[in-house]
């Protein structure tokens, strides 16, 4: 087997291709970074990062969140392949939720950006105040 050589530029375009483009209106990774970075998609993944909880201990932990919201983004976060939801055949219906390995990995990644706001805040509320006194 013998190897071709390929330009410089073809490394470059298949990283881009492999990417995705997220400025494209119909490339298909904006509606999982709209699953992702939604205020319940993030709290959901953080929440999850300290394992395994079902939908009554998901629903308390996020305050706020609407049974509807919570089952269907979880519906989106699972179909995706972030939350793995295991259902019990017992009466009452048991139903766990967990991250898969991938949904673990992009759980720290919205982790950071919510510890980042966290210790940000601050500033970011004097901003705001700023803007909104000038």
């Amino acid at each position: 087997m013998h190897e071709v050589a390929e330009p410089p530029e073809s490394g470059i375009l298949a990283a881009a291709m492999a990417r995705g483009d997220l400025f494209a209106e119909q490339c298909p990774s904006r509606e999982i970074l709209n699953h992702v970075t939604s205020r319940w998609g993030v709290l959901l993944l953080v929440a999850l990062l300290g394992g395994t909880h079902r939908f009554s201990d998901l629903r308390r932990k996020v305050n706020g969140i609407s049974e509807k919201m919570l089952a269907q983004t979880l519906q989106w976060l699972e179909a995706d392949g972030f939350v793995e939801r295991q259902a019990y055949p017992v009466i009452p219906p048991k139903v766990e939720y967990r991250l898969t390995p991938l949904g673990e990995e992009v759980g720290r990644k919205v982790e950071a950006l919510a510890d980042w706001i966290e210790v940000n805040l601050p500033a970011i509320l004097a901003a705001r105040a700023g803007r909104t006194t000038a």
